[in-house]
């Protein structure tokens, strides 16, 4: 998930977190055995609905209305934060690495003139995840500011509902500063918007702010 200026100077780290891209992978199997891996991960449970979202998404595509699978992929998008504190705390790893896949399908179909290539590749991707979700490889050291977790293990900006969990608690039934309450509601508004980066800058400078 010090002094004043220090702290929003070290927050600026935050903003250029990327996200993880993954490779497009296509296996032959069975029936029997597609049907358990496409609707079963041993850490993240049942993931049949959030794969059938993604084939619609993908059949609507095809046909080149890339507007109507853009409003599609928002289903999935909805049922994923609606479930993601659970999911997170049933596999952490994999939950991540559905996530930054989810990322790049929702970032390919949102973009200003969506790409029909980058659009399939994107699903492609998300519905290999799905089926496998196994967690990316570590690619870069953990980041910390104010000796707080601001990435993962693989380079991605922790979840951000995490860190506004850390603030809350910090805060607990106190009032807080005017300055850390206008950092909890940009966070706030960042994470509700899926900007992880931004939301956990905020929260880290009001983290900061509190600890003194």
């Amino acid at each position: 998930m010090n002094a004043t200026f220090r702290n929003f100077a070290l927050s600026a780290t935050l903003i250029a977190v990327p996200a993880a891209g993954f490779a497009l992978a296509e296996m032959m199997i069975s029936p029997a055995a597609q049907t358990t891996a496409a609707t079963q991960s041993p850490g993240l449970g049942d993931l049949s609905a959030y794969k059938t979202i993604v084939a619609d998404t993908q059949t609507i595509a095809a046909t080149g209305d890339l507007k109507a699978a853009e409003h599609r992929i928002t289903d999935l998008e909805t049922l994923w934060d609606q479930n993601a504190s659970a999911l997170r705390q049933a596999d952490r790893a994999a939950w991540n690495t559905v996530d930054a896949a989810a990322d790049e399908a929702f970032s390919a179909l949102r973009a200003g003139t969506p790409d029909q290539a980058t659009v399939d590749a994107a699903l492609a991707a998300l519905s290999t995840t799905l089926d496998a979700p196994v967690p990316a490889a570590a690619s870069s050291p953990i980041q910390y500011v104010s000796g707080i977790a601001v990435t993962d293990e693989s380079g991605r900006a922790i979840p951000c509902e995490d860190l506004i969990g850390q603030l809350r608690s910090a805060i607990g039934n106190t009032t807080p500063p005017a300055t850390v309450a206008d950092l909890q509601s940009k966070a706030l508004e960042r994470c509700n918007a899926d900007d992880d980066a931004h939301a956990d800058a905020f929260s880290v400078q009001a983290l900061a702010l509190l600890n003194g």
